[in-house]
């Protein structure tokens, strides 16, 4: 590989401006997924406890349609990049027309995962229901959405830069989800009666604060709690539509010119097990999966932790709020960091919220709330950014060992957030499977010790050990800068090679004609 590399034909002027992507390209790109962040911020942060003390639903049957809701967008991300591996070109492509024609759908279904139906009984299915469509067809956008990295540019540094942009909009998008649906729906969680700061020993089942109801039930559909919710969710459906609007108007997809013979194109199913056997993308994924399912877990535990342990009812917009600044400001450094030292390297950063989350459940002090906030942000930013700026990376080096394979891009992207989704079903449930373990009471102002001390474990103690369980499979990940540079020039002489091949054969059709 390493004669190959340096034997690569040096770029004319013209090429390189070909695979250069502009500032506003990148900037319609990475605006385009910004809403499938803005929806899923809003439920990460705020479903658990709009389930448990909006709807009335118990833990149980929360973690029910969280794990139900996560494992069905799992499974349809496979199947998303089956069909999608096996689109036809259009004239906008063949990544387009999938984000084009789910998005409608998609803001129909996120609506009505926030609506509160008149009946009480058929609560746990309606939101099972529209949760598990919404989870779906956001798959159906975000499969060939993230795919598309791979085909605005065959150059890894502007599909770095690419990749940069987008992370920035997504944290962005997850921020102003956030604190949207913070703004608009806090009044929801706020009673005077919870601010009477009562004695902190709840450890009477009997205690008569302690069993009182912190808001009225929501009887019917048109109360104050359900319609800020139903705005909320209006307005997240307007941000998915100018997005999708701003990506058709904006990018240009283009075909893949790496793969060699599209006659011989590998089947679904084979590629499929290919992927799987394939080292590098075994490594990041198992590493990945492992840090966003604690990532996950922060954000779901998050409001609740700070509502029923923390004592910081009145904070916990501003502290998501500190959160996702952080993270969206974040986002150039850790791009300029990985630049200089390596994406391995760049991979320590997401540890930092370890010790602070820590101090957090242990110190439950106001300004330490707020300097744990902005440390958890910069670490989120790092685990945001770094498996889809080294994904890339895994598919030109399969590229490298399997070149007349076409279509595969989808797979390892499919197939990636296949198993991060999974993983973060099962934490989900299990920690709501918890809280209803533990005795958690909907709509009551303060929970029992041991619903408190649950909260305090999903918050500091679980996503501690699996972010360091997961970098330490990183470390065992063999894709280093050099390698990459390798890879790169092995692939600009594979993709020249192949166009000299094709014209020389073109030549010869001319002169038999």
């Amino acid at each position: 590989m390493a004669g190959a590399a340096k034997d690569a034909p040096e770029r004319p002027a013209a090429e390189e401006e070909e695979y250069r992507l502009s500032v506003c390209g990148k900037l319609c790109y990475a605006i385009g997924g910004a809403p499938n962040q803005v929806a899923g911020s809003a439920a990460a942060f705020f479903l658990q406890i709009y389930l448990l003390d909006i709807a009335h639903i118990t833990p149980f049957h929360a973690s029910l349609v969280l794990f139900i809701g996560k494992a069905s967008g799992a499974v349809t991300d496979p199947v998303a990049g089956f069909f999608i591996s096996k689109s036809k070109w259009t004239k906008i492509g063949r990544l387009m027309p999938w984000m084009l024609a789910c998005t409608p759908f998609t803001v129909v279904s996120y609506f009505f995962m926030w609506y509160l139906p008149p009946f009480v009984s058929g609560r746990v299915a309606w939101y099972l229901t529209f949760y598990c469509l919404f989870q779906a067809l956001t798959t159906l956008f975000q499969v060939p959405y993230t795919a598309l990295t791979m085909f605005l540019s065959t150059d890894q540094k502007e599909r770095d830069s690419a990749t940069a942009y987008r992370m920035t909009m997504e944290v962005l998008g997850t921020l102003i989800g956030a604190a949207l649906q913070g703004q608009i729906v806090a009044s929801a969680h706020l009673s005077h009666h919870c601010t009477m700061n009562p004695p902190l020993n709840t450890t009477s089942p009997t205690d008569s604060w302690h069993d009182s109801p912190s808001f009225p039930e929501p009887s019917d559909s048109l109360s104050h709690q359900a319609k800020v919710y139903m705005i909320a969710a209006g307005v997240i459906g307007g941000v998915y539509l100018l997005g999708i609007i701003i990506l058709f108007l904006g990018v240009k997809e283009k075909d893949d010119p790496y793969a060699l013979n599209s006659e011989r194109a590998i089947p679904f199913c084979k590629g499929l097990g290919l992927t799987m056997k394939h080292g590098p993308y075994v490594k990041l994924t198992a590493s990945f999966l492992l840090i966003s399912t604690a990532v996950q877990l922060e954000q779901s535990n998050f409001v609740l932790f700070c509502t029923h342990a923390a004592d910081l009812r009145n904070h916990f917009q501003y502290l998501v709020v500190t959160i996702l600044v952080s993270a969206a400001v974040s986002i150039p450094f850790w791009q300029k960091f990985l630049q200089r030292f390596g994406k391995k390297c760049a991979a320590c950063g997401i540890s930092w919220m370890i010790p602070f989350a820590v101090m957090l459940v242990t110190i439950p002090n106001l300004i330490l709330a707020y300097f744990v906030a902005f440390v958890s942000g910069l670490s989120i930013a790092a685990s945001l950014l770094l498996p889809w700026s080294m994904l890339p990376d895994v598919v030109d080096n399969f590229r490298l060992q399997n070149p007349h394979g076409k279509g595969q891009e989808t797979i390892f992207y499919s197939s990636y957030v296949f198993f991060t989704k999974m993983s973060a079903g099962i934490g989900l449930g299990i920690s709501a499977a918890s809280l209803e373990f533990t005795g958690y009471k909907p709509g009551i102002c303060r929970q029992s010790n041991d619903v408190i001390l649950t909260l305090k474990i999903l918050i500091g103690a679980v996503p501690a050990v699996l972010i360091l369980v997961g970098l330490f499979i990183l470390l065992f990940y063999p894709i280093t800068e050099e390698s990459r540079k390798e890879t790169k020039l092995a692939l600009e002489v594979l993709r020249r090679s192949h166009q000299s091949t094709e014209n020389l054969d073109d030549h010869r059709e001319d002169t038999s004609v």
